[in-house]
């Protein structure tokens, strides 16, 4: 069985890559590891962190995870775009798993900020999902 944070990251992958807002503004680009070169604007996966939850009766877990969306055009409004189209395809999104079940997944918060290169726009959009397995 696949650890819950895995089979979320490919879910989140093949979610993205098949919205049509999102595809509309970064055509496709889902990254794991972006190419390079990349072409902008793109989303990449970032940072996990998986927390058990056990209780009596399940085995649970609560999941952090991060995306990452980048911009060379000017100013902030389309790193913000290409943000919210993220929020608004994985917010709540009813994601069946392989082996686990999602029971949530919510949008926590996004930061923007300029990168140290003075051109890039960045977008850190972080989730949290809870998760059970099947009992065997």
């Amino acid at each position: 069985m696949a650890s819950a944070e895995l089979e979320l990251q490919g879910a989140f992958v093949t979610r993205l890559k098949a919205d049509v807002p999102l595809t509309a503004l970064v055509q496709g680009r889902v990254y794991d590891q972006p190419p390079s070169p990349v072409s902008y604007p793109y989303v990449t996966l970032g940072e996990g962190q998986t927390i058990r939850d056990d209780a009596t009766c399940i085995s649970g877990s609560e999941i952090y995870l991060t995306l990452h969306a980048w911009s060379q055009a000017v100013g902030f409004p389309q790193v913000k775009q290409v943000a919210e189209a993220v929020v608004e395809s994985l917010h709540l999104a009813p994601i069946t798993l392989p082996t686990n079940r999602l029971i949530s997944l919510m949008h926590r918060q996004t930061r923007v900020f300029r990168d140290a290169d003075g051109l890039t726009s960045h977008a850190v959009i972080e989730f949290v999902a809870h998760t059970e397995k099947p009992l065997a």
